[in-house]
């Protein structure tokens, strides 16, 4: 008996395993996302930026095991290998400050496609705490995923000019904080907007 229960004990600690290097690595993704830029402008000066771009390589790894469920995954991934490999070939800070702007089209392509398919991606996100959701619900859903779609053109349309033209600081500024802050704000309206939708439609 003992022994028959031995590997199925394997397997549940390897799924759990798994699985807590999977969040893990999502978790790391997050933050060094989110920290990106103001690390490189703290490290302008200090580090090369072929040697920065070992930071951009870094959060390529982290994405490794969404690879295997999108495509997109993989296109990021491979443009971001790219960015890296033109900073160090280079030695230059721009293909490392283009890292936003490629997180911005990301999200944007996802959330442009999502409106092709029948579920939109907010309301895939709906759908994770309220399964059944009224036709009411799933247009205004698409409606918001559509807002969103606005906000990446612009933000990324932002990140791109302050990369290219600004000043470090500014790009810093703008993709490390000012951008954070527009999406944060789009968040709390939205989240406001959503409740007074409901209790009009009372849904």
């Amino acid at each position: 008996m003992s022994t028959s229960a031995t590997p199925q004990v394997t397997a549940k600690r390897s799924v759990f395993l798994k699985t807590r290097l999977q969040a893990g690595l999502t978790v790391l993704s997050v933050v060094l996302t989110l920290l990106y830029p103001l690390l490189i402008w703290w490290s302008k000066g200090q580090i090369e930026p072929r040697w920065l771009a070992a930071l951009l390589l870094l959060l390529v790894a982290t994405r490794l095991p969404a690879l295997k469920m999108s495509a997109l995954a993989r296109w990021s991934a491979l443009a971001g290998l790219l960015m890296a490999l033109a900073a160090v070939w280079s030695n230059a800070l721009l293909p490392l400050k283009l890292y936003p702007v490629l997180v911005s089209i990301a999200f944007l392509l996802a959330f442009a496609y999502s409106l092709t398919t029948p579920q939109s991606m907010v309301e895939r996100f709906a759908r994770m705490t309220e399964p059944d959701l009224p036709e009411v619900a799933i247009h205004y859903t698409r409606q918001v995923t559509k807002v969103w779609c606005v906000f990446f053109i612009v933000n990324g349309s932002i990140a791109l000019g302050t990369a290219i033209w600004a000043s470090h600081e500014i790009w810093a500024l703008y993709t490390g904080v000012i951008s954070y802050l527009l999406m944060g704000c789009l968040f709390l309206i939205e989240y406001l907007c959503r409740i007074r939708f409901k209790r009009r439609h009372h849904v």
